[in-house]
């Protein structure tokens, strides 16, 4: 067994984990990291990036389909088709280029990289299982971001027509009957793009509506969409298993009807969890906070010298999120005085039309004893959005009565996902209606949407 040393020793390479690597070689800190599959995680390469590009795809085929009749733009085509096969080799393009491009990165901070299994002997040494030779790695630092793992249902394990999200994103044809189990951001995304594929997509959803994450307000034009799709929702119903033939999945209605829903695939979209199991964690007898490893303001685990950061640390399990924190570790092992406090973190669903989320709802507003001040603009009134044909949605502001200081911001439409950084920068810098509302958006654009939300929330919206 080969013995190396190093200041900081990051488990795992994925977005919280190849960031940690990368600003400690920025600032001079000797790192290594070692990753068991491909770098960039479960995000570059079976998760966020692979999904969007399969949507983009489902999004420009179902478009070209639409062209086929009397389209109000006056396209007309005379027929489409997709070659899922030739979709999967350039959506396999992109993960590629991402994922050598962090290699690349990595190397340019110089950060050594080892491909294998890592095993914790103790919080400063680690057993790695490359191809050649095994090495143990003595560690100052150690980063723990071995991220999260799809939630497997104990009646549909993973196998024959069950699949999982990753699963999902590679198939090669598209198949005649998908059951979706679980309307959450996952199940929504991937059925929808695989319906305007061409399947026959039912979903199957516990709770009493789609999106349950979501306030209701922010999911109605979601649901509206599925209805025009054709996607049959079975709300209040459990997935209670295949049927002996494994050509259907029985369900049970909240009044204890069971009947059968033909699938050729069946995708278990039931949520993530904090991955866990594997590389000996139970060893370090860290504190934890359910399944995730609990940590402080500065992802300190209960152990000196052991961070943790990213899904391993429970929710909200996004990349971003995950980013943040493997940079701010980076920065204070080097030395800086950094927290991980955010005023907020945006959510965002893919679906059609979009969703996003920042800062506090009016209810969550409300129940934390602020008046709230809620306004919405409608994107039928705004130019750029008609001028897409994409007319679905509104932004919406909450603020407080008293100071006008904005608490958060919400919208769901085509491509609200970029207003994001709008949201969050005005959360961040503490601004207030006025502020926003003072500001000179460009024309015609979608953030005029949100320019227009803060002075219906003034009182004085010039388009609406």
């Amino acid at each position: 067994m080969k013995n190396k040393t190093t200041t900081l020793l990051v488990i795992g390479g994925g977005p919280a984990g190849y960031v940690a690597a990368i600003r400690a070689g920025q600032l001079g800190v000797p790192t290594m990291l070692v990753e068991a599959d491909r770098l960039g995680g479960t995000c570059l390469n079976i998760g966020c990036i692979p999904s969007k590009a399969l949507i983009h795809a489902a999004d420009a085929y179902a478009h070209a389909q639409s062209y086929a009749g009397e389209s109000p733009l006056g396209i007309r085509v005379s027929s489409a088709s997709i070659d899922l096969v030739q979709t999967q080799r350039w959506k396999e393009g992109i993960v590629g280029k991402l994922t050598t491009g962090v290699a690349a990165l990595l190397r340019r901070a110089g950060v050594q990289v080892f491909k294998g299994r890592a095993t914790i002997v103790d919080g400063k040494t680690v057993d790695i299982a490359v191809a050649d030779e095994p090495v143990r790695i003595q560690c100052e630092h150690l980063v723990l971001a071995t991220g999260s793992e799809p939630v497997e249902l104990p009646n549909l394990r993973y196998g024959g027509p069950v699949i999982g999200s990753t699963e999902a994103l590679a198939l090669a044809k598209v198949p005649r009957h998908l059951v979706v189990v679980g309307a959450g951001y996952i199940g929504l995304e991937l059925g929808m793009a695989l319906r305007k594929l061409g399947a026959e997509v039912a979903v199957v959803e516990a709770t009493a509506r789609i999106l349950p994450a979501y306030d209701e307000e922010l999911s109605r034009p979601v649901l509206a969409s599925l209805q025009r799709l054709g996607v049959t929702l079975h709300l209040n119903c459990t997935a209670e298993g295949l049927t002996e033939q494994s050509n259907g999945l029985r369900i049970r209605s909240s009044k204890a009807d069971e009947y059968v829903l033909p699938a050729d695939h069946v995708l278990v979209a039931a949520g993530r969890r904090p991955r866990t199991a594997g590389f000996n964690l139970e060893s370090l007898a860290l504190d934890m906070n359910g399944r995730a490893v609990k940590v402080d303001a500065q992802c300190r685990t209960s152990m000196r010298n052991v961070w943790a950061v990213g899904d391993l640390t429970g929710e909200p399990m996004l990349a971003h999120r995950g980013m943040a924190q493997g940079e701010m570790v980076a920065e204070i092992i080097a030395g800086a005085k950094r927290r991980f406090e955010p005023v907020a973190i945006p959510a965002v669903c893919f679906t059609d039309p979009e969703l996003v989320v920042a800062g506090l709802s009016p209810a969550e507003a409300a129940a934390s004893g602020q008046e709230p001040l809620v306004a919405h603009f409608p994107f039928m009134a705004n130019g750029r959005a008609l001028s897409m044909d994409a007319a679905e949605g509104f932004v919406r502001v909450v603020a407080r009565k008293d100071n006008h200081q904005i608490l958060g911001w919400q919208a769901v439409g085509h491509g609200v996902s970029e207003l994001s950084a709008a949201f969050c920068h005005s959360l961040e810098m503490g601004a207030r209606l006025e502020d926003v509302a003072g500001i000179i958006h460009a024309h015609p654009t979608l953030g005029e949407a949100v320019q227009e939300t803060a002075l219906r929330a003034l009182g004085h919206a010039l388009h609406v």
